[in-house]
């Protein structure tokens, strides 16, 4: 997930009571829900480094043993030897309950990493494959709005913490009111949400109300988040029936869902011989037939040739090579040797010459099949 998400999941954590078990409670869960995504620093070189390393080593088993002993030791540093020094009168953190938030807080980021469809390495360094919830869209407006909720309506009234809050709100607004793929009834319902917030929070509700409110956000957020989960599971049961009646044995069914929107899913659907994307509905009342349709022709899968073969090799496609999902490939030879098209169905088309993001690859090789020095190392 996002950054926003982490950093929100581990601040709500903390409203769980959790902030009244030792000082810095609160910092060490939100430093815990984004300390593992310290692995963004490889992403200076280069899209492709990014993809072999991301979500992979800071992501799995040994670093979830690791990570918040290093957390640990950092946060009571920084109590005994600045905080309490500026002020000997501060009561000292309690080790054992750092400890045992800073694990929680840092579990807490590959479990919602887990829940979109890019995937993470849950058992890195001893295994590197990828797990995949399909879960969230990978940024969740009404993750931010519910998590968010819970928040703004416990804590305090200092300035600061008030300051904060409404720049990382006006961040969130932003995002969601101009970016293209969310659709305007979502950004209208993000609107009355954020506004239903404010005014709770600007209202004369006592400490005691905005908690019991706060408690509801979250409640609403658990029972979205096993909402969407159901959803995964009913729309790919559908979708596994419906191409069975098709003659088309799906072994594997990925639903992913939709920007904003939690009633729609884009599902790629595996049999041994084809690769099938849909859309479907999950709105109530849409029947079973009509809320499946095919979003293209279903894409023969092939093993690649030598050709492609060696463009999913090149050097500069390790990465890629070891995070893709549903590959097709397609080569355009020419007198000064092969243009190859990589692309995953997860994010792009099979006919697609251009990507916003990291969903496909064009690697250029020469007549003896090694990587051209012109390679376009990044997504296109």
């Amino acid at each position: 997930m996002d950054p926003i998400a982490h950093t929100l999941a581990g601040a709500t954590l903390a409203q769980t009571r959790l902030k009244e078990l030792t000082p810095l409670a609160t910092a060490t869960l939100i430093l815990g829900a984004n300390i593992p995504d310290i692995d963004v620093i490889v992403s200076v070189l280069g899209d492709d480094a990014s993809l072999l390393h991301r979500r992979g080593h800071t992501h799995g088993v040994l670093a979830m043993i690791l990570l918040p002993l290093i957390l640990t030791a950092l946060m009571l540093a920084y109590d005994r030897l600045w905080r309490r020094r500026r002020d000997p009168q501060k009561v000292p953190v309690d080790p054992r309950a750092t400890l045992g938030l800073a694990y929680l807080g840092t579990l807490s980021h590959p479990a919602l990493d887990w829940l979109n469809t890019y995937g993470v390495r849950l058992l890195m360094p001893f295994d590197g494959r990828w797990f995949y919830g399909d879960t969230l869209f990978i940024i969740d407006p009404w993750m931010w709005l519910l998590m968010g909720a819970t928040i703004v309506l416990t804590y305090s009234q200092r300035r600061l913490a008030i300051g904060a809050w409404i720049a990382l709100g006006a961040a969130m607004s932003a995002i969601i009111t101009f970016a293209s793929m969310v659709p305007t009834p979502a950004s209208v319902a993000w609107w009355v949400g954020l506004l239903a917030i404010i005014a709770m929070r600007a209202s004369g509700y006592t400490p005691e109300k905005r908690r019991l409110a706060a408690a509801s956000c979250l409640a609403a957020f658990c029972t979205y988040l096993g909402l969407m989960g159901l959803g995964n599971t009913l729309a790919s049961s559908r979708v596994t029936e419906h191409l069975a009646g098709q003659g088309v044995d799906a072994e594997v069914v990925m639903t992913g869902p939709t920007a904003a929107n939690p009633f729609a899913r884009e599902v790629l659907a595996r049999s041994n011989t084809h690769y099938h994307a849909l859309k479907l509905s999950l709105w109530p009342g849409a029947s079973s037939i009509s809320s499946i349709s095919s979003r293209y022709a279903p894409v023969p899968i092939e093993a690649p040739d030598p050709i492609a073969e060696a463009a999913l090799n090149a050097p500069s496609q390790r990465g890629f090579a070891n995070w893709v999902r549903f590959p097709v490939f397609e080569v355009q030879s020419h007198d000064e040797g092969h243009t190859v098209f990589i692309r995953d169905l997860r994010y792009v088309e099979p006919d697609a010459t251009t990507s916003r993001g990291i969903g496909m690859r064009i690697v250029e090789l020469d007549l003896q099949l090694n990587e051209r020095p012109d390679t376009a190392s990044a997504s296109h």
